[in-house]
């Protein structure tokens, strides 16, 4: 079986996830390929945060506190980099310029000028292979909804709405962390965190975004640092976009609806999709990760019915169809698509593939015009 060596940029909660995956990899049944953890870089060098991975991954040689030595080893192939947005631009240039094929984290880069910059040096580089980490695509469900658009089954589309909803932030004494600071995170807000998992379907579908028009609201405007004193919190909380989309398969234009919002009361990492056309329609929620709904309109009653999706995915496993899917499955499942293109030469197929660098782009653009929208409220075209 072919060996691909990572190195890991960014020790973090992502990290240990994507860690994790890689010591799931017998999951796998059909695989001719398999990724080894060897290298380690992190700022900060504490020793709970690495012991982690060197007692749990023996084949670890290097441990450093600066990536560019990491990015300066031969015997790595590819680098895993999950870092807080301000570093994309930095470290996956860098990472793609030594020659190291590259998953890294989403957005891929903090804002549009940062996304351009890497998308530059993607082109310069055309030998390696650059992916994006967004692992929530890999739901059954979404799955689904992405074989339909490709055969064309949902017919005009009529309308779309889709969103990814949080309520963890409806706690005002939640501390402030990186993702609330503009300056690390971005002025996106949650559209460049929670909104590059939902709005890259579309892209992936082949959908034209024309314009958008956003509201931004900024709810809770202080937050307690790590030393409890009040802070100023000065970035969005929720984000809503209204856009016209062109579909090119059809000709048709239809509004789609996103929403990213972290303060959402009784939701927990709810992303969320509905298609709506004048063949089918489809429903699917994380609120109920294991069913989605489908109506299929022949001229007669207009009934949705529900569909029990089970433990069915691209990437075959050891586990059951009859089991349930979950995050983790996501993560390898993502993992697995990155290792099986890297391996091949090109995906096993088009809605199975891993989130790529140029979907992202088309989030950073859609992203940066509904600031302009905001900030003006127009309508902003793309």
């Amino acid at each position: 079986m072919k060996k691909i060596r990572f190195g890991i940029i960014g020790c973090g909660a992502m990290a240990r996830e994507f860690a994790s995956a890689v010591a799931r990899w017998c999951h796998f049944t059909d695989m001719d390929v398999q990724p080894e953890i060897i290298a380690l870089a992190n700022r900060t060098l504490s020793q709970h945060r690495i012991q982690w991975f060197t007692d749990h991954f023996p084949l670890i040689e290097q441990v450093t506190s600066d990536y560019r030595e990491v990015l300066a080893n031969d015997r790595v192939d590819a680098v895993y980099a999950a870092l807080p947005h301000n570093m994309h631009a930095e470290v996956y240039c860098a990472a793609l310029k030594a020659g190291k094929h590259l998953l890294g984290e989403k957005p891929f880069g903090m804002d549009l000028a940062a996304s351009q910059a890497i998308q530059k040096r993607i082109q310069a580089h055309p030998a390696v292979l650059a992916r994006c980490a967004s692992q929530l695509v890999f739901f059954p469900g979404v799955q689904r909804i992405l074989t339909l658009l490709e055969q064309g089954r949902f017919g005009r589309i009529i309308e779309v709405d889709s969103g990814f909803l949080h309520s963890s932030d409806l706690d005002p004494n939640k501390p402030i962390n990186w993702k609330r600071m503009p300056a690390i995170n971005g002025d996106y807000g949650p559209m460049g965190d929670l909104g590059a998992h939902v709005a890259m379907v579309p892209f992936r579908a082949g959908w034209e975004v024309l314009d958008t028009r956003a509201i931004c609201s900024n709810i809770i405007t202080e937050r307690p640092d790590a030393h409890g004193h009040q802070v100023p919190c000065d970035t969005w909380d929720n984000v809503t976009l209204l856009s016209t989309v062109n579909d090119p398969a059809h000709g048709n234009r239809f509004p789609w609806t996103l929403r990213t919002h972290r303060i959402m009361p009784g939701e927990m990492n709810t992303w969320y999709m509905n298609v709506y056309g004048t063949l089918a329609s489809a429903r699917f929620s994380l609120r109920h990760p294991k069913q989605m709904q489908i109506l299929d309109y022949t001229g007669g009653d207009q009934n949705w019915q529900t569909v029990e999706l089970g433990f069915v995915t691209p990437y075959k496993t050891i586990t059951g169809t009859n089991f349930e899917f979950g995050a983790l499955d996501a993560i390898l499942q993502m993992i697995g698509a990155f290792l099986y293109e890297l391996s091949h030469g090109k995906p096993l197929n088009h809605t199975a593939a891993c989130p790529t660098p140029q979907e992202m782009h088309g989030c950073h653009r859609l992203f940066t015009a509904a600031l302009e929208s905001h900030r003006t409220c127009q309508t902003i075209v793309l």
